[in-house]
């Protein structure tokens, strides 16, 4: 990676080739009962495991004597803004486990790079210091649904008075996952999540931040949040051509394929094989934005030849931010698109818009 990543003043800069390197090398510096939060997943972690592996179950033809001048252009046009690349930040829970800097920093970094920041709902800063580091990138909010519409409408509205373009309803998450690495550190989050009214959070558990989550979300809750936000309403969590069909007929402006990085049903589809079907039944109607196991350039590739428009990723923006603040996270961006780069020079690919219209192969050898 360009930028170096140092684990602290005292230390020499650590030699990070790739994504994976990174994240061996954050858990290093990260405390342990944070570094279980952030890089576990729900059980035995077979899902989690399966988001990675399933970007082999599709393939790529190498491409000759396409006339490409390296570097192709990555460039990608959204929603009136003009992104680096199509690769924006998802949301995460809780930067401050990961450096004190927190999501200050994090906004920092993707807002230099050009391209989008989701803020979560569970962030461990104020949503007023997040959006103060936009400049003239767009973000978006990804809503937790509270039990309590006051509470949700109070969210909405902090949200639109701090420029928010997009609301990402994440609805995969009524329940917490069973995630064994938090209860085995006995994790409680050392550090407020002020977004949400009323619940400071700290010192709580995830389950016990959960609780003030809606469980019982249905499609009338697209309609409420579209009604009083004003804004475009994406679905996030949607797995299955069905529910795609029902966010939709409900008014969803966006389809967000993801499985929360594998951390809430373990034994599900990989995230991956669930963009494939999602996208065939989506149709083009709505756009889509995927997540889950992107570690390489050509995860993005494969995801974009898939039916996505735009590929988010978290878990890898706060092992940078843990080594190298906003700088660090900068360099992740930087990172895979490299890596995107060079897969769009050996496959034949000018620009975005040809990877979409990529054929990939079925792999029949993949276990």
């Amino acid at each position: 990676m360009s930028t170096p990543f140092v684990t602290s003043s005292a230390e020499a800069p650590i030699d990070v080739i790739n994504v994976f390197d990174l994240e061996a090398a954050a858990a290093k510096v990260i405390p342990q009962g944070a570094y279980g939060y952030i890089s576990s997943g729900a059980q035995d972690l077979y899902t989690i495991k399966e988001n990675i592996k399933a970007f082999n179950h599709q393939l790529v033809a190498p491409r000759v004597l396409q006339k490409i001048a390296f570097p192709a252009d990555m460039h990608t046009d959204f929603m009136g803004h003009r992104l680096t690349s199509p690769i924006i930040m998802a949301p995460v829970a809780a930067h401050k486990l990961a450096n004190t800097q927190g999501e200050v920093a994090t906004a920092r970094g993707v807002a230099k790079h050009g391209t989008i920041f989701t803020i979560s709902s569970f962030a461990s800063e104020t949503y007023e210091a997040q959006a103060a580091e936009r400049g003239d990138q767009p973000q978006w909010f990804q809503l937790y649904q509270s039990k309590d519409d006051a509470v949700t409408k109070q969210m909405l509205d902090t949200a639109k008075a701090n420029g928010a373009e997009v609301i990402v309803l994440t609805a995969d998450a009524t329940v917490g996952g069973y995630r064994e690495a938090d209860k085995r550190n006995h994790f409680t989050f050392p550090v407020g999540l002020p977004i949400v009214p009323y619940q400071d959070g700290q010192d709580q558990t995830m389950d016990a931040v959960y609780k003030s989550a809606k469980q019982a979300l249905g499609p009338r809750d697209i309609a409420f949040i579209k009604d009083y936000s004003g804004l475009p309403v994406y679905v996030k969590g949607v797995q299955t051509a069905a529910d795609a069909e029902i966010a939709i007929r409900a008014g969803a402006d966006g389809i967000w394929v993801s499985n929360h990085g594998g951390r809430q049903l373990d034994g599900g589809v990989a995230s991956f094989d669930a963009l494939q079907v999602v996208a065939k039944a989506v149709a083009k109607r709505v756009p889509i934005v995927f997540d889950s196991g992107v570690r390489r350039g050509m995860h993005v590739f494969k995801a974009l030849a898939s039916g996505a428009d735009l590929v988010a990723i978290g878990r890898p923006v706060i092992y940078g931010l843990a080594l190298g603040g906003s700088q660090g996270v900068e360099a992740v961006f930087e990172e895979l698109e490299n890596e995107l780069l060079i897969a769009m020079q050996l496959t034949g690919a000018h620009n975005i818009d040809e990877i979409k219209h990529t054929q990939l192969i079925p792999n029949q050898y993949a276990d």
